[in-house]
């Protein structure tokens, strides 16, 4: 049960959201440069890397949503998402994609743990400053999505096929278009 009371029917950040309109535009619009705009890293790695994050600060709605967003830019590998999160090290992904989520978990951990050399391991698997840099980002991020998500208890269903539902649609659409749908339910009396 929230510690708050949230709109009913949306859960996670969207209720979180749906209480505080006036934050839903500038945090969706973070995430849509980070995850989803154009970029040299693939929306579906950007995306592995905010579910590891997630799965690493044990935020069950932000690990599972962006999991299946991940899982929709991948042709529905949901078995590589799984892998990311149980031991990327031997999940198929490519090298730079290991060096960056290294840096990920380090930022998840706080930013100071992160070190030159993981800096370097990265460059020498090809990620470029802007990669580094929006990992960073997106790592720092999550921490704060996740920590908003849970520090209210939001609503968190256990069934998948919701996730499934709106990663495609997030995956299609991306994070402004998307989190519009559930912006009638934002004049919410507090």
């Amino acid at each position: 049960m929230p510690h708050i009371a949230l709109p009913e029917g949306l859960p996670g950040i969207r209720g979180a959201m749906a209480f505080r309109p006036e934050i839903a535009g500038p945090m969706s619009e973070l995430a849509e440069v980070l995850l989803h705009g154009p970029h040299s890293l693939l929306p579906g790695d950007r995306e592995l890397i905010a579910t590891y994050v997630s799965s690493l600060n044990e935020c069950y709605y932000c690990q599972t949503s962006h999991g299946a967003i991940a899982a929709v830019h991948l042709d529905g590998n949901e078995d590589l998402v799984r892998s990311v999160k149980e031991d990327f090290h031997h999940a198929e992904i490519s090298e730079k994609l290991k060096a960056l989520i290294v840096i990920a978990a380090k930022v998840q951990r706080g930013g100071k743990n992160l070190t030159e050399e993981d800096v370097a391991l990265a460059r020498r698997q090809g990620a470029t400053d802007l990669e580094i840099h929006d990992v960073v980002l997106i790592a720092a991020a999550f921490c704060m999505y996740n920590r908003y998500v849970d520090g209210l208890a939001t609503t968190q269903p256990r069934d998948e096929a919701l996730y499934r539902e709106r990663g495609k649609q997030v995956a299609s659409e991306g994070y402004i278009i998307a989190g519009k749908k559930y912006l009638p339910f934002m004049s919410v009396n507090r």
